[in-house]
């Protein structure tokens, strides 16, 4: 099975968002930054991967649904 890019690239975004939670968490837990900032920051992000993640899948298939009708039309050429 093929990897997707609707797949691949919000995962690698999502394992990026991951580490920086995770270097941030020392600055949160010092009370250096509020919880609001804090998760408010992944909340969009995650919203923001999600969104990526439909719009990429989106473009997959308007591409494949593209590319099966310029097959039909070399098809009826013949």
């Amino acid at each position: 099975m093929k990897l997707k890019r609707s797949t691949i690239v919000p995962s690698l975004l999502g394992v990026y968002l991951l580490v920086m939670a995770i270097i941030g968490w020392p600055r949160y837990a010092s009370g250096e930054e509020s919880a609001l900032f804090y998760f408010g920051v992944l909340g969009v992000t995650v919203v923001v991967l999600v969104l990526l993640h439909f719009n990429l899948k989106r473009q997959e298939r308007l591409r494949r649904e593209r590319m099966q009708d310029i097959e039909k039309q070399n098809q009826n050429k013949k």
